[in-house]
Order: C-alpha cells, then structure tokens, then sequence
C-alpha cells in the first residue's frame, strides 16, 4: 500500500468521500458526539436533514472518512458556501464540524479532510474559506493553511 505523502496516514486504509445515508450506520453520529455531546439522532431523523442537505447540491458538503478496514467513520468535516453581496457576489466557504475518532488523531486524517473540504471551496469559486475554532487547535490549523484573523463571538440559544 502506498503512503500519502506527509500524511502520516496509509493512503488505502481511509476512503474521503461525500457522506452517505448508510453512515448512520457506521457510527457517524457517534463520531460527531466526540465534538459536541448531543442526543442521538433517530433514523428518520437522520434521513430528513440528509434530504435538506443534498437539496442544497455543492453548497452544502460533508465528507466522511471510511476505515477500509472496519467500515466505520473515523473522521468527518462540512463546508457551506455562502452566497454574498459583498465582493461583487462572491461566495465564502465556512469549514465546520471537523472531527476525527480519538483512535484514529495523530495519522494526518483530520488534515486530509480538511484540504478536501477547502479544495471544494475554491473549486465553488470561493474567495475564502473560513472557520472557527478552540485555541489548542490553533497549530492543526495552521498546518492546513489557516492563520489566525479576527475574534469570533457567539451567542448561544
């Protein structure tokens, strides 16, 4: 098997691709909960926001990675383009729900959904690509490209 260069993560032993219905069943939404503890989702549940997402088309993203291996999810990540008035109505792309399994941190997974999610941003013709995170993750970051810029704010419902 061939090594993704710099990866730090066998090439072959993860599948990034788009998010499928037959992930609920591969443990996606337990791999969410690893990022924000939430109650689980019902089938139904799954398959409605499912539909809403893909009727947005390109705009709306979220990649999986597969492990080839036991078929479960080990990572994930979303990114939503934003259509604006600003820059003669360019389009900004928001990364967002980037998480990789506990077991799986440390092989250049996180890093390899996160090129995908902003190659597809600039592929959308976005002219940046944005996102918010913790302080520890400031390094993972940057290590994709990111730097520092602005100061988020938030006000919780």
């Amino acid at each position: 098997m061939a090594s993704e260069a710099g990866a730090g993560v066998d090439a072959d032993a993860y599948r990034i691709r788009p998010l499928e219905l037959g992930d609920l069943s591969k443990g996606f939404c337990d791999l969410l909960a690893q990022l924000s503890p939430s109650a689980p989702l019902t089938e139904d549940s799954f398959r409605s926001r499912f539909a809403e997402l893909a009727a947005l088309g390109a705009d709306h993203l979220v990649l999986v990675a597969e492990d080839a291996g036991t078929g479960r999810i080990a990572a994930a990540g979303a990114v939503l383009v934003e259509r604006k008035f600003i820059r003669r109505c360019g389009t900004v792309g928001h990364v967002e729900d980037v998480v990789v399994d506990a077991a799986a941190r440390g092989r250049g997974l996180g890093e390899r959904v996160v090129r995908r999610l902003v190659e597809h941003a600039r592929a959308r013709g976005c002219y940046k690509v944005i996102l918010n995170c913790t302080p520890e993750l400031r390094g993972f970051y940057a290590k994709c490209g990111f730097v520092e810029k602005n100061v988020q704010m938030g006000l919780y419902f």
